[in-house]
């Protein structure tokens, strides 16, 4: 009998990380599904290229403020109920996308998807680090991988083939967000209620002290790796359309980067945090001094070598980024601790891209790239060089 019991309560354990990890990939599936269809809104609504970088700039901020106002929130609410109210908020953004018929309404969908993506962020990963610490930790970063590209890729299906190309996405994702609310709300709380709840919305980075150095090796690659990820979610398709000609490619840019990266993930799980570092810090920076080949050539087949290659070192040094500082953090440290990591991310996925889209209005989009990709580098390198630092002042010691 006693093993019966802890049979069903591991399988209990299991269904749950189940449903918050599906929860944590549709919130990114959402967030990435407008990619494809942009070039389709600039055609029906004939959008500039700075609407364009407005819509997804006004999505990213929307998702900081979030994470600094709600990040540490459901460290004293709960899991549960953070995680629901995003996931209603999530649902209004859907319908909003779903009846979109402007620019205007497309900006007033990013915000609110914005602000609800920052709110479910960091109650997710912390519930999955409750439920087991080393498979959480695991999933915190397969899950988004896995999203962005089922994001991508079932906009650009739908839109090839459905019959309202710039819509049907959400409604389907409406679905998923409503079958999540199920899971959610059936699942149980994973942390006590505590007092201070008010007091955790006053937006600040949440950072406790025995953390930063470990926080401070992780960042350039951090960094690097998300600004990877905003290059191939903004510029990514319209360049491999102008340099490659091919269509197909530029819809399934951020798939085949998002993918490689989610079994780079699965492949090297059992590698210490340390040799992911690493890791991440050699691969990404070769990817991108592929990708610029490709572009100098106009070679498909570099690109997409690029792709796969800079995918696997952005999905295993954020893996390395992750599980070097999320142990350290104490239960009622966790929510905060996600939220501060995310931001940094963020701002990462973000700045870089919004800065590069505007540039391209000036230099164009080639010399925009080799810019972006050669500061890509430089912080893949720092990152190298800040895990051999430690390996070195460990062997001194």
């Amino acid at each position: 009998m006693p093993t019966s019991s802890i049979s069903l309560t591991a399988a209990s354990t299991t269904r749950n990380m189940a449903a918050v990890a599906l929860t944590m990939a549709s919130f990114l599936a959402a967030s990435s599904a407008p990619t494809p269809l942009y070039r389709l809104y600039q055609q029906a609504w004939g959008l500039s290229s700075g609407i364009l970088t407005l819509i997804f700039a006004v999505y990213a901020f929307s998702l900081l403020v979030a994470l600094l106002t709600m990040g540490a929130l459901s460290d004293y609410l709960g899991r549960r109920p953070v995680i629901l109210a995003a996931l209603g908020l999530e649902a209004v953004s859907m319908l909003m996308f779903a009846h979109a018929q402007d620019a205007q309404a497309l900006l007033w969908s990013r915000v609110v998807q914005g602000f609800a993506t920052g709110m479910a962020s960091a109650a997710l990963g912390a519930a999955l680090l409750d439920m087991d610490r080393e498979r959480g930790a695991l999933i915190n970063t397969l899950s988004p991988m896995i999203g962005m590209a089922a994001g991508v890729f079932g906009a650009n299906q739908l839109a090839s083939h459905g019959h309202d190309g710039l819509h049907q996405i959400y409604w389907w994702l409406l679905l998923v967000f409503a079958a999540s609310a199920w899971a959610i709300a059936v699942m149980p709380e994973t942390v006590s209620r505590r007092s201070g709840a008010l007091a955790s919305m006053r937006p600040r980075i949440r950072l406790p002290a025995h953390i930063r150095p470990a926080f401070l090796r992780m960042a350039p690659l951090d960094i690097a790796a998300w600004a990877l990820a905003g290059f191939y979610l903004s510029l990514g398709p319209t360049l491999l359309r102008v340099i490659t000609g091919s269509t197909l490619m530029a819809g399934l840019a951020v798939c085949i980067n998002t993918l490689s990266a989610a079994a780079a993930i699965w492949l090297l799980r059992h590698w210490t945090a340390q040799r992911m570092l690493r890791f991440g810090g050699s691969v990404l920076p070769l990817g991108i001094v592929i990708l610029l080949l490709g572009v100098a050539s106009h070679s498909l087949m570099l690109m997409v070598a690029a792709s796969i290659i800079a995918g696997a070192g952005f999905g295993v040094g954020f893996q390395g980024a992750l599980r070097s500082v999320l142990p350290l953090a104490e239960p009622h440290e966790r929510g905060g601790l996600l939220s501060t990591i995310y931001v940094l991310s963020y701002l990462a996925f973000s700045l870089p891209a919004i800065a590069a889209g505007l540039l391209t209005q000036s230099l164009g989009l080639v010399p925009t790239t080799y810019g972006y990709g050669l500061t890509l580098i430089v912080l893949g390198l720092l990152a190298l060089a800040a895990t051999r630092q430690k390996a070195v002042t460990r062997h001194g010691a």
